[in-house]
Parts: structure tokens; sequence; C-alpha cells
């Protein structure tokens, strides 16, 4: 009997010590997987750089190694990774990127004859070699080669989700066949309390599928609503300009954009790096592939012309004091509720608005006899767009 119970007692503190091992495996596995994506570690040699070129190129740029010139950390300015905050400096895989597209770039150029202001001011003093610009080309070509990264938050709901259900696991392993704790009280407590916090996740990840909220991507050119929207007083539409008559505001050409820069070619935050942008988009014909923000179901029809022309709504009644932003970001969920909430608490123009002047002209025929009917042509039935929106 005693053997018995020994060998149960050791066969539960075995499940429960694997049960644990699993929690801490688990929970370290989903830490460590936020953190993938390090553009500085290297696992390949080039052709023309070697993994000693890479490593002197990664020190020299984060200032762990100095220059002839003296000590510079470009990683204070020109940041590796992503940020989630507007950083006006061009980042290491910016300057990667521009390093690779212009077959004529020379970091060496650059730094010895600075143009623009921003250009002059930050790099005063600061020369390098060619054999350091050799080691600054082997890590920029690693960085293009691993691209940004991804920003990533730690997991924390996802380790309480799977934390809790690996304690109601045990808890139901406990109360059914090791039994260690005698008072059930404790199990029923775990159960219960699980139970509710996964029913609640279930609830808000449902109810938030397919929404995007705070979506606020790193677009192509870091573009501030805040300083041309806000500061300079541009009319959304003079960008935008077929929101009046069209379902979409449109995407702003790169010719709309060079009716200022064609002759302001510095920014005052960004000096000319994103402005040149533009400029070599238009040069090479490659378009600036900006990042749509919101978005609706493909079920749903929505148009700008019908809210902003005949329902005169401002911008910022969906997007948001897009004036104030510099990173634009979504600041609504865009859900049905939130759309039939706008529409039961706005308020129509009937009386200047022509559209119902003409259904009140048809009612006082209908009454007068000049008309038997109304058909659907006469309420714009033969229009293209009531059918081919």
């Amino acid at each position: 009997m005693k053997k018995t119970t020994k060998t149960g007692k050791n066969k539960g503190q075995f499940f429960l010590s694997l049960c644990l091992l699993s929690v801490f495996v688990l929970t370290g596995f989903l830490t460590l997987s936020s953190f993938t994506g390090n553009a500085d570690h290297y696992d390949a040699e080039t052709e023309k750089y070697t993994r000693d070129d890479l490593r002197r190129g990664q020190r020299l740029f984060k200032g762990l190694m100095p220059f002839n010139s003296g000590l510079h950390d470009c990683a204070s300015c020109h940041y590796p990774s992503r940020t989630d905050t507007m950083n006006w400096n061009p980042s290491a895989y910016d300057l990667a990127m521009q390093w690779l597209e212009d077959d004529d770039y020379s970091i060496r150029e650059k730094l010895s004859m600075p143009i623009g202001t921003r250009m002059i001011e930050d790099h005063m003093g600061m020369s390098v070699t060619e054999q350091e610009e050799h080691y600054l080309q082997a890590y920029l070509m690693e960085v293009a080669r691993r691209g940004p990264g991804d920003l990533q938050a730690v997991p924390v709901n996802a380790m309480i989700f799977w934390g809790l259900g690996i304690l109601m696991a045990l808890a139901i392993i406990d109360l059914l066949v090791t039994k260690k704790i005698k008072t059930k009280v404790f199990h029923v407590l775990i159960l219960v309390v699980g139970l509710m916090v996964h029913m609640q996740y279930a609830v808000a990840e449902s109810r938030n599928l397919g929404r995007t909220e705070g979506y606020a991507p790193d677009q192509p050119i870091k573009f501030s609503h805040q300083i041309h929207s806000g500061q300079h007083e541009i009319d959304c539409q003079y960008c935008h300009t077929i929101s009046k008559f069209s379902p979409s505001a449109g995407i702003p050409s790169n010719n709309t954009c060079l009716n200022c820069h064609s002759v302001i070619r510095e920014g005052t935050n960004s000096g000319r790096f994103e402005i040149n942008k533009i400029h070599r988009a238009e040069t090479s014909g490659n378009p600036v592939r900006w990042i749509r923000i919101h978005k609706l179901p493909d079920h749903s029809v929505f148009s700008h012309a019908q809210h902003v022309n005949a329902g005169g709504l401002e911008c910022q009644d969906c997007h948001g004091p897009v004036e104030t932003m510099h990173i634009l970001m979504q600041t609504s969920d865009l859900s049905m509720g939130w759309c039939l909430t706008c529409h039961r608490d706005s308020n129509v123009d009937f009386s200047a608005n022509p559209y119902f002047q003409t259904y009140q002209r048809l009612y006082e025929k209908v009454l007068n006899g000049e008309l038997d009917a109304v058909t659907a042509a006469e309420l714009g039935g033969e229009d293209c767009m009531s059918c081919h929106h």
C-alpha cells in the first residue's frame, strides 16, 4: 500500500514538474519570439565583404570604434531598427537603400562636401577614409539585406492566455488524478477565473476582428500632416483632389508634391533626404508606394463624395485631428456601430439641398395631375453611378 502511494506521489510530482517546465518554456519562447529580426546579427559573408568588414562597419556605425577623424556615433541619429516615434533623421535602412539605388552615391563625398543646412550642421568636422567607407558599405549592405525589421511588443496577452490555460489544465489533473490539494475550492477558483478571462479574450478578439484602430505604419516618405495641414494650413483637398466627386479620396501623385517641392528642396526637420525621395521617384519613374491606413471591408460601400460633398463632413470627423499628427494614425475603429452612431446623430439639410427639392417637385406634379406616377428614371435610375459605383 505504501509502495503504491509513493509511486503515485512520484508520478504526481513528475507530472507537476513537467507542467511547470512547460509554462517556463512557453513563456520564454513567446518572449524571445517578440525580439527576433535583429538586423545587427550576421550569419553570412558576401563575395565583396568579409565577416570582419561587417563587424568593423557595425562598430564604426554604432560608435564602438573611432574613425580617423574621431569618435562618431552614427546610430544615435540614423537608428538601426524601427521606432514608434517620429525621427526626422534617415534610418540606417534608408541610407542603405539610397546607397544601393544610386550607383553614384558616395559616403565619402556626402560627408566631405555636405549639401544642405542640416547636413552641414550635423556632420561638421567628420570625414571617412576609403577603408572606413568600405566597412560602412559592408554594414549597410547587411542592413539592406535584412530589412528594417518589425516593431513588436512583448506578447503579454498571449502569456496570460496560455498561462491561465496551463493552470486550468493542472487544476483539472489535480482534481481528477493526482489530488494533491485537498481543498477543492482552489480548483474551482482557478477554473472559474480562467474561463472568465478566456471568454473575455474571445469576445474582445472576435469584436476586433478586421478592425485596426491605432494603426500607424511607417510610410516610405516621412510626410507630416501636422506640418502640411496644421502649420502651413494646406487644405486637405489640395492634395486629395478627388475626394469631392469620387468614392476614394485618392493618393496624391508626385506631380502634386512637386507643385511645392520643385522649389522647396529642404525641410526644416528632415533636411533634403525625405524631399529627395520625391525627385528620385520622378526621375526613375517608380511610384512612391504609400501604405493605406483606413480600410473598410470589401462588402462595405463608402463614398467620399457622398460624405464630403453632399454630407458636408470635415475630414476630421472620420480621420481624427490629422492636423496634429506627424505620423498619421487611425483614430476610430470604423465599425458598423461607429458609422451608425454618426448617422443617427447627424442632421440632414432638407431646406438648401436640391436633391430633396426634386422629390418635392415630383410630389407636386403628382398632386396636380401632371404625372400619373413617378418612375425610377426620374429619380436618377438612368445615372450610371447608381449601379456602377
